[in-house]
């Protein structure tokens, strides 16, 4: 089966650290695309830690806010990967902008959380199909490239939602080739992009004798 860009389940999280080994929830949010039909479910968890100043400039949730109007972190995680295998076993595919992140923050905190299903990172998509533009790459300034918009960058709905918007893009006016993919190909085209697109990153640190030894290899998650 090919990739549907009308039959999409978009995903996001925020937490409260950016090593995704370490990271605890603060908010979920799936946004289920059929169409033109739109459904959206954000959670806001307790991560039951402070959150670190820096994560809460980040997405601007408070540790108390969270301790006071959050659901139990265990029960929105598990929440969480039951709306995503759901999705999948739908005939979805999960679309995760820089994947290897958010999906390693669920295995960190799930061990038995696997990937049975098609993943599309539009972050991915982009570096491998558009290798030498330069400029960063953050959700906020791929929108632009493509010219969608993202008035809450952080906020987890309004994320999600800028990343399947991306994604339909990528697909059905930039790159249209994808579309002709199954998704196997497409699994492995982005595995093997991002496999050597970091061993091509640690090749650049090494030769300027700066550690690499954090630098992940694995796609759509570590470990």
């Amino acid at each position: 089966m090919s990739f549907n860009a009308s039959r999409m389940l978009a995903f996001d999280l925020e937490t409260t650290s950016n090593i995704p080994q370490e990271a605890r929830i603060v908010t979920s949010a799936l946004v289920s695309i059929e169409g033109s039909t739109v459904d959206s479910q954000e959670m806001l968890a307790n991560p039951g830690i402070e959150i670190p100043q820096p994560a809460t400039d980040v997405h601007g949730i408070t540790t108390q806010y969270a301790r006071e109007h959050g659901q139990d972190h265990d029960e929105v995680l598990a929440k969480t990967i039951a709306a995503i295998k759901k999705g999948w076993d739908e005939g979805k595919t999960l679309i995760v902008y820089n994947a290897n992140y958010d999906l390693t923050v669920l295995r960190s905190l799930d061990e038995d959380f696997t990937v049975t299903g098609p993943v599309f990172d539009p972050f991915v998509i982009d570096k491998l199909k558009d290798k030498y533009r330069k400029g960063p790459r953050t959700l906020s300034k791929v929108c632009e490239e493509y010219g969608v918009p993202l008035d809450n960058a952080h906020e987890a709905t309004a994320d999600a939602m800028a990343a399947a918007r991306v994604a339909w893009k990528q697909v059905n006016q930039r790159f249209p080739e994808l579309a002709k993919m199954d998704d196997g190909e497409l699994m492995e085209y982005q595995a093997v992009g991002y496999y050597e697109m970091q061993m091509e990153f640690k090749r650049y640190l090494a030769s300027r004798d700066r550690d690499a030894s954090s630098v992940a290899t694995s796609w759509p998650m570590q470990g």
